[in-house]
């Protein structure tokens, strides 16, 4: 069964993509409202080193329309969701959302 996976960070990196699914993902550009973007320092060496960053984007709802996420939308498999479970640091969860485009999706938010 197949998933939609909304990226707005590093899971957009090929690099990180072949790393944590062993292909490249092929998507389109896909926009979240009601959510706003913050950095997190990221402690996990293996997501640095996939990564190259210490610090990730995530994203907490806050309630206002006007506020915007642009990102990728993915269709993966169910196993590829559970291999980005794995990738995303404990810092975040995930949770279904509707995207601008009438698409639901899932996306890692803050905990």
């Amino acid at each position: 069964m197949n998933e939609y996976l909304f990226s707005y960070g590093t899971l957009q990196d090929e690099a990180v993509q072949m790393g944590t699914f062993g292909r490249r993902l092929t998507g389109e550009p896909e926009v979240l409202e009601g959510y706003r973007i913050d950095h997190l320092m990221i402690e996990d060496e293996e997501v640095i080193a996939a990564s190259g960053l210490r610090y990730h984007l995530i994203i907490s709802p806050s309630g206002d329309p006007l506020d915007v996420v642009t990102g990728t939308g993915f269709i993966v498999t169910h196993g590829e969701l559970l291999q980005a479970d794995e990738y995303e640091v404990d810092d975040y969860k995930r949770v279904r959302v509707g995207l601008r485009s009438g698409r639901e999706a899932w996306v890692y938010i803050a905990k």
